[in-house]
């Protein structure tokens, strides 16, 4: 069958038309995209340092919190824009959305004890039960607070053990913070022979406890009888200094008290001798 040069000609005039307006409308496609890739990396840009400063000025405001909602808001903006340009290719955006969505869910069931942690810490950063550099017992964990994060918080230790808590073993749990409200109460209990003089031993651990600059005078230290024995006689000597002397106090009040008493002759008893084995008395 011959080929008709006519028909040929209109239908490559046809094809090349059809190309035209396909590139025409593409390009205009691309320039959108990249307008609104470029407009859209500026805005997200500009809404994280907005946000970053606005919530920079609400006094008390964690860092950390700051930059990470900052940094939601910017890959929010981002994710709409990538949207946005693929939404000008034609593409279904609707899908995509139900797509990212469905990806979201799975990514959150699998991470559920990671998305756990971060809730927690943003609620322990936000609420501040304790801070960096106070003393805390939560559980079995207890120490000083070096570090907030938001998936765990890092611990020292008394005797310098490194701890790595996870935020929401630390959130679902009553915290016991020592350092929070700045002074602490002591209370160093002594026994002492029943046939000494009480109220001179009492007057003792009040001069003590007068001489020492650390402790507060108000409340005003007290000194009382917390139980009595056989032969023995439990004095308690209460006293509030601040909590970072809690500790240096009450090891030197112990030893001064230990101190005086020698001083001025009341005896501490002694534990009553061990009742000899049957084989000691076979003997």
């Amino acid at each position: 069958m011959p080929i008709d040069p006519q028909n040929t000609l209109l239908t490559v005039q046809a094809g090349l038309a059809q190309l035209s307006t396909l590139i025409v409308s593409y390009s205009f496609s691309a320039i959108g995209a990249v307008i609104l890739l470029v407009v859209g990396y500026i805005v997200a840009n500009l809404a994280e340092r907005s946000i970053s400063a606005g919530l920079g000025h609400i006094h008390g405001f964690d860092a950390t919190l700051r930059h990470f909602f900052s940094k939601i808001v910017r890959y929010a903006i981002l994710i709409l824009v990538v949207i946005m340009v693929l939404g000008q290719f034609g593409v279904q955006t609707a899908s995509i959305i139900a797509a990212i969505g469905a990806i979201g869910l799975a990514i959150g069931l699998a991470l559920q004890g990671t998305l756990q942690n971060i809730a927690a810490g943003i609620m322990l950063l936000a609420l501040r039960p304790f801070r960096i550099g106070e003393s805390v017992e939560v559980g079995a964990i207890a120490g000083s607070v070096e570090e907030i994060g938001l998936f765990a918080t890092k611990l020292r230790t008394a005797d310098g053990v490194y701890i790595l808590a996870p935020n929401s073993t630390l959130w679902n749990q009553p915290v016991r913070n020592f350092t929070r409200n700045g002074v602490r109460r002591t209370d160093i209990t002594l026994s002492i022979g029943s046939w000494n003089d009480i109220d001179g031993a009492q007057k003792t651990l009040l001069g003590i406890a007068g001489a020492e600059k650390r402790i507060r005078r108000e409340p005003a230290p007290i000194a009382f009888v917390g139980a009595l024995g056989d032969t023995t006689v439990s004095l308690t000597l209460r006293y509030w200094t601040a909590a970072a002397d809690y500790f240096a106090t009450q090891i030197d009040m112990t030893k001064r008290a230990k101190q005086a008493f020698d001083s001025e002759g009341i005896s501490i008893p002694l534990p009553p001798p061990e009742a000899p084995s049957p084989e000691t008395r076979k003997q």
